[in-house]
């Protein structure tokens, strides 16, 4: 298990406003948070050597892709053998329609989160990519009717300190993004 990373006030002002933009320029960050922007460019910098800031990615609308139904897949394996987790996981990760996927604990063995097309594309992509291949025993599908992000990941503490006055997070759409970068996240893709 990584270790985690001691963030004082600063570290935590940056982190929360990059994850509601990603594109916030450093000069922008020194205003809101009250630093010099060479602080801020030395901080993101260290929060990205540090293994804190893993990258940057651009968000898309699935709809707008011609995927406008999404659902999570539950799916027990078996056997649930070690030799045939990775391959199952780059088979999965392989196709266009996988958004992400979790090995779990308990009676399910990983979950699915796939964007597709239609009904019909969702069935064939179960019975031909999933339930086709021997060692899935089951696959249980759920569709979302609605997707929200929470607010930025920080880590635990006093809810009245660092969390405080945290802005709301852009929902699931068209994210930040789609102008040209000149901040942060300008250098880097996730």
């Amino acid at each position: 298990m990584a270790e985690s990373v001691v963030l004082d006030p600063v570290d935590l002002r940056l982190l929360r406003l990059l994850q509601n933009d990603a594109r916030t320029t450093y000069r922008d960050l020194a205003a809101q948070i009250g630093v010099a922007p060479s602080t801020c460019l030395d901080r993101v910098t260290r929060l990205r050597r540090s293994g804190v800031i893993l990258g940057h990615q651009l968000r898309l609308d699935p709809a707008k892709l011609g995927r406008g139904l999404e659902a999570l897949l539950s799916v027990q394996v078996r056997p649930h053998r070690r030799e045939l987790v990775g391959p199952f996981v780059e088979r999965i990760r392989a196709m266009p329609e996988s958004r992400t996927v979790f090995h779990l604990t308990g009676p399910d063995d990983y979950l699915v989160h796939v964007a597709v097309a239609d009904m019909a594309d969702l069935q064939r992509l179960v019975l031909d990519e999933f339930t086709a291949h021997r060692e899935v025993a089951r696959v249980e599908t759920r569709l979302i009717f609605q997707q929200w992000d929470c607010g930025p990941l920080l880590p635990p503490g006093p809810r009245s300190g660092a969390a405080a006055g945290a802005g709301p997070v852009a929902g699931h759409g068209p994210a930040a993004g789609a102008g040209p970068a000149t901040g942060p996240g300008a250098a880097e893709s996730g």
